[in-house]
């Protein structure tokens, strides 16, 4: 019933960008707050950034600070992640997700035990 599918990965050099989405169905974003995760071969999943459009507030891991930038776009369902300056560490299998809830604005941010769905990922690899 709820779908949540990402796109925009693929192969890019150090120093790129790419845009990822994440279009929802089932579900109103104007409802939600939405994370962004990704999966390193041989690690765990990690938060990267959210967006949460009670209270307008956002998220970012230290990792990608001034680097990535998360946008909505409620009357599309769609959720975006501006990659820029990308470095060989960011290549992962990046996933969105969708929580009931949620104030980044307020100090909150996602987790990745606390999320409600699930996309299944698209992949993103940065070459050196």
């Amino acid at each position: 019933e709820v779908q949540l599918v990402e796109s925009g990965g693929g192969l890019v050099q150090a120093g790129g960008s790419l845009r990822l989405s994440c279009a929802a169905s089932g579900i109103a974003f104007a409802d939600y707050s939405i994370g962004w995760f990704r999966q390193a071969p041989g690690k765990e999943r990690e938060v990267v950034s959210g967006i949460s459009s009670s209270d307008g507030g956002t998220y970012y891991a230290d990792s990608v600070k001034g680097r990535f930038t998360i946008s909505s776009d409620n009357a599309k369902n769609t959720v975006y992640l501006q990659m820029n300056s990308l470095k060989p560490e960011d290549t992962a299998v990046y996933y969105c997700a969708a929580e009931r809830g949620g104030l980044y604005g307020m100090g909150y941010r996602p987790h990745y035990y606390g999320m409600d769905y699930w996309g299944k990922g698209t992949l993103v690899t940065v070459s050196s």
